[in-house]
């Protein structure tokens, strides 16, 4: 005799994500479709439950290899509650699958906005990147659909959810240094990463810090064997206060140069606005040995030598 179903949605979504981790994806499936059908009988309001029962159900279809009915969840998803990370990925790893590159550029760089440190959505645009400039050339970003403007609403959405759900950002921010780290840049590797550091530059000088982190992200990718990207990075990371971030980057830049004066200029303000105080003097020290006369870095000095009195 079969196991009775759950006779509730909360029921219903919970069998279907055991089975989800057990592998049975079409099972999931039937079960998240199932509590879809007795939400919409019942006729209550709850888009956000209805939301996740679709992009969960996407996630089965994606599994199975079913992309076009996982496009069509994550639609739905979407439609119910816009500019949520999950379904945007999964319909971007659909997209991608399907080898339709600027959809799926266009939903890896969205949910590069509500998260820039999501690393498996700045990896999508790089592999999204290349995919487009080998098919189109020089030209690729004309035959990009535009990507819509995520609301400042929604980013502080994701920013207030619990902890759980930002697994897949903890899990991603490890992967880069072990994809970078695993192969030496070819030149136009290089050569890629050059032109994004420069695009990053360009926004930094236009006072658009958070696009500035995603171009030295993605520059980092193609190479990081270049410290003044991380030592870049780090700024922007300290304009965002960001202090933790800034201090890695410029740990990173120092370790590829260690006479990087920046670096060490940027991770002494960092850590003063850390309270370390100590570290701070460290890195001001290291750098006046380098540049007796870097006026900014003896006021710095100063300023740190008062907290500590």
């Amino acid at each position: 005799m079969a196991p009775k179903l759950p006779d509730s949605v909360e029921g219903l979504r919970a069998a279907g994500n055991q089975s989800f981790r057990s592998g049975q994806y079409a099972e999931a499936s039937g079960l998240y479709g199932r509590a879809l059908r007795l939400l919409q009988t019942r006729g209550s309001s709850d888009p956000e439950e209805e939301s996740i029962l679709y992009s969960n159900r996407a996630a089965c279809h994606l599994k199975d290899g079913n992309c076009t009915d996982c496009i069509k969840d994550c639609t739905s998803a979407l439609a119910l509650v816009p500019f949520s990370m999950k379904p945007l990925l999964r319909r971007a790893s659909a997209f991608e699958a399907l080898e339709r590159y600027p959809l799926a550029y266009v939903d890896y760089k969205t949910v590069l906005q509500i998260d820039s440190s999501v690393m498996s959505a700045v990896e999508g645009v790089n592999r999204m990147t290349r995919a487009l400039m080998d098919s189109f050339g020089s030209e690729w970003r004309r035959k990009l659909p535009a990507i819509p403007v995520v609301p400042v609403s929604a980013q502080k959405r994701w920013n207030s959810l619990p902890s759980e759900n930002h697994k897949e950002t903890a899990k991603s921010k490890s992967k880069e240094t072990a994809a970078t780290k695993s192969r030496v840049p070819s030149a136009g590797d290089v050569e890629r990463a050059r032109v994004l550091k420069e695009e990053g530059n360009e926004l930094v000088k236009k006072g658009n810090h958070k696009k500035a982190i995603e171009k030295y992200s993605e520059s980092l990718l193609f190479s990081n064997l270049e410290s003044a990207t991380y030592s870049n990075r780090a700024l922007c990371h300290l304009v965002l206060k960001q202090y933790k971030e800034a201090v890695k980057d410029c740990t990173a830049a120092l370790k590829l140069d260690g006479k990087n004066v920046k670096a060490f200029y940027r991770r002494a303000q960092a850590y003063k606005a850390l309270k370390d105080y100590k570290s701070s003097l460290a890195d001001i020290s290291s750098l006046l040995q380098i540049e007796p006369r870097n006026g900014p870095a003896h006021k710095l000095q100063q300023e740190v030598n008062q907290n500590l009195k």
